[in-house]
């Protein structure tokens, strides 16, 4: 017997298998599945976008049960864990998540695929009821108000820039400017600004004579406070 005999029969008698019945494999894909319909329900109703993807929350239950059969199978077999690791490293995803709760979901997921195909469904359920309660309460926890988007078109002179400083200061607790074109006397001004009357605002600077357009725009950027 070769020395990559001896090693390959030393690796292998090293990690011992595991015999699984019908009933586990029945009861681990049950419980992941309880589990993933569960943050199926938790995403529709924690989720504030404006698009909901149904079939992104349905690929969160899918997650959760195609990795508990994976972590079945691996520990059926070291030799097909092997395997299975390297057919897997091929596997290159496309998609880009944008929205940083789809990832925590989307890792939630995973991790109860992994803990129930583990046999550990107590920590899964653990892991469910602490993380709901986790982003439910940060998720109503009151921040800074978002700052809106302020778009000005007027004539470029002396007296309407004053004008619209002076208005844009009285109703703002800060502002920042974007950006400022000018083109055939014509200028078109963007602001960042922190508003708190937003009808006054508009109101006062579509009263100005040489203002001819008033846009106040929200987005979902960083929470100024």
């Amino acid at each position: 017997m070769s020395f990559s005999d001896i090693f390959k029969k030393s690796f292998l008698e090293g990690y011992s298998t595991i015999e699984l019945g019908t009933k586990a494999i029945l009861v681990a894909l049950c419980s992941s599945l309880v589990l993933g319909i569960y943050i199926f329900f938790c995403y529709r109703i924690l989720t504030r976008r404006t698009f909901y993807s149904k079939n992104f929350n349905i690929s969160l239950v899918c997650m959760s049960l195609i990795t508990t059969a994976i972590i079945l199978t691996i520990q059926s077999s070291v030799v097909v864990s092997l395997g299975m690791v390297g057919a897997l490293s091929i596997v290159r995803f496309r998609t880009a998540i944008k929205e940083p709760m789809d990832l925590v979901f989307l890792y939630w997921a995973i991790s109860i695929g992994i803990i129930c195909g583990a046999g550990m469904t107590e920590i899964a359920v653990i892991l469910s009821a602490v993380v709901t309660v986790a982003v439910f309460i940060l998720s109503r926890i009151p921040l800074g108000r978002a700052p809106m988007i302020l778009v000005i078109n007027a004539a470029n002179d002396k007296e309407t820039n004053k004008a619209i400083r002076g208005i844009v200061k009285k109703y703002s607790r800060f502002t920042t400017e974007k950006s400022r074109n000018i083109s055939g006397g014509q200028l078109n001004l963007v602001m960042e600004v922190a508003v708190r009357d937003d009808a006054g605002l508009t109101g006062e600077l579509s009263s100005v004579k040489n203002i001819h357009s008033v846009s106040l725009l929200s987005h979902d950027g960083e929470v100024t406070f």
